[in-house]
């Protein structure tokens, strides 16, 4: 079902009497409000095909290959999951994020699957541009050393290799801290989807949250936004609009190409990373 303006309305009327809070860095801003990602979806016309009575949330993309899955009654550490069959020469490929990863940062992901952006980036960039250390080794730390990137092979000589993000509290004598939150993209992964969400990661600039909202951590920096409430809903309306047309320019390049059926859906792997 597509988004409707009764849901928009809903989340300006939620939002209308909220005070923006600017919160950096981003990996520890907390997970915000789930409807920047299934707004987003819905607005590309994913079907919700979960029991709205639930607190699961199951959404599926117009061709049935695609399904995300968010569950905060979960038992592992992963409240998200995306899976994508495969397709063609094209292999499945399944990506999970921790309950605390923050949805602003999840839209990055999500919102490069609605529509791939026009060039393909190098994944490193926007990280060291941010200011972020990266390693010979494939891995990078954010400047307070608290989110890592890491590149993992599967093996230890071949074999495509695999995305890991954690944020994690400091660390004491070489063991690393607790972790807050994780992102884990499987080998298949497309390279633009996540070189969109390291892009959103790494984005400088801070995330909007309620003053009252959950951040991740508590060394979070909080400050008055110079955004007013409804600011922060025209952003959120304007977002939406531009996937609607970006969704509906990849829907009539896809009916220029030949129909290709997705296989059938089968239920993500909830084992925990």
């Amino acid at each position: 079902m597509p988004l409707t303006s009764r849901q928009l309305a809903a989340f300006a009327e939620e939002f209308a009497w909220r005070l923006p809070v600017d919160t950096s860095p981003r990996h520890l801003a907390g997970p915000g409000d789930v409807r920047h990602v299934t707004h987003g979806l819905a607005a590309a016309r994913w079907s919700t095909v979960s029991d709205p009575l639930s607190a699961e949330i199951v959404m599926r993309s117009p061709d049935l290959r695609h399904c995300l899955q968010f569950d905060p009654q979960s038992h592992t550490s992963a409240w998200w999951r995306l899976r994508a069959e495969p397709i063609d020469s094209e292999p499945g490929w399944y990506a999970e994020f921790g309950e605390l990863v923050p949805a602003e940062i999840l839209t990055g992901f999500t919102d490069a699957l609605i529509a791939p952006p026009p060039q393909q980036p190098d994944l490193w960039r926007p990280v060291t541009s941010a200011g972020w250390h990266r390693d010979a080794d494939g891995t990078a730390h954010s400047p307070d050393s608290m989110c890592h990137i890491e590149l993992r092979p599967l093996r230890e000589f071949s074999g495509r290799p695999s995305w890991h993000v954690e944020t994690s509290e400091p660390g004491h004598g070489g063991y690393p801290g607790r972790r807050i939150w994780h992102a884990y993209f499987d080998e298949h992964t497309p390279t633009h989807l996540v070189a969109a969400f390291l892009t959103a990661l790494a984005d400088p600039s801070p995330i909007q949250r309620n003053q009252y909202d959950r951040t991740a951590h508590y060394s979070a920096v909080q400050e008055p936004s110079p955004l007013r409430p409804q600011q922060v809903v025209e952003a959120h309306t304007a977002r939406i609009e531009s996937l609607r047309a970006r969704a509906r320019s990849a829907r009539r390049q896809q009916s220029r190409l030949p129909a290709t059926p997705a296989k059938g859906y089968g239920a993500p792997s909830a084992t925990r990373r």
